[in-house]
């Protein structure tokens, strides 16, 4: 088990990254789990910024973690992005591992811990459907975390883009036979076109503090420049490019 603790003071700015070499989670020994724990307290008027590389799980791999955020209310800002793919596609591998739980809380420091921000996604292998069965092609999916009043000019921008993404979903043509001027009718398998990437966009917290973008995509390459385009912002703040 991994087991972090961050603590940015007031006035600081901390980005962390960890590489997608960093980010691979093994085959399991049995019915034994990987797990990472991060903790961290951001002080009033800093900025902390968790930008990884995404989880990747080697088939059979049982892994979770937690991740803990401490803010002062109004004050703290903070920027996380946890993401994790299929799996080693060059191996063949969609969907194989056994066990994958994440779970993200980010609590208000100076309001006895209250729960400001709990998500928690758990993808597990089930008897009568497999993950790869309830993904159907897609291959990543993401969540971004957009908290705090240094980030109120991204979080503004992200929601108004991904508002439009979602916009542009709506308004896809079907796929399939359409139906011709002597009335005949669609083939039976007309549906939407499945997007490659899909994005959606919900605030959380007293007067929208917050927002929290979730992301689904065929391909990895896509998520990567998603969140190239939408974080560029930071890179004022951080010095770098995010996801460049």
């Amino acid at each position: 088990m991994l087991c972090g603790f961050t603590h940015l003071p007031m006035v600081a700015v901390l980005f962390l990254y960890a590489a997608a070499s960093l980010n691979s989670v093994y085959k399991s020994l049995g019915s034994r789990c990987s797990e990472q724990l991060l903790e961290a307290r951001i002080g009033s008027d800093a900025l902390l910024v968790v930008i990884p590389d995404p989880v990747t799980c080697f088939s059979t791999a049982r892994y979770a973690q937690k991740q803990v955020f401490r803010v002062v209310a109004d004050s703290s800002s903070l920027l996380l992005v946890d993401w994790i793919t299929s799996g080693r596609h060059e191996s063949g591998e969609r969907w194989e591992f056994q066990l994958y739980k994440s779970t993200n809380q980010i609590l208000l420091a100076d309001d006895d811990d209250r729960p400001l921000f709990v998500d928690s996604v758990l993808l597990e292998q089930g008897s009568i459907s497999s993950i790869s069965d309830r993904m159907l092609d897609y291959q990543v999916i993401a969540m971004v975390v957009i908290l705090g009043p240094k980030l109120k000019n991204i979080q503004n921008q992200v929601q108004e883009n991904v508002k439009r993404l979602m916009s542009d979903q709506l308004h896809m043509p079907y796929s399939g036979v359409r139906a011709s001027s002597n009335h005949a009718k669609p083939n039976s398998s007309s549906s939407f076109n499945k997007p490659p990437l899909v994005a959606s966009c919900s605030p959380f917290g007293p007067k929208g503090m917050g927002v929290v973008v979730r992301i689904a995509a065929t391909t990895t390459e896509s998520v990567y420049k998603f969140l190239n385009h939408q974080l560029s912002g930071m890179e004022s703040l951080i010095g770098v490019l995010p996801y460049r």
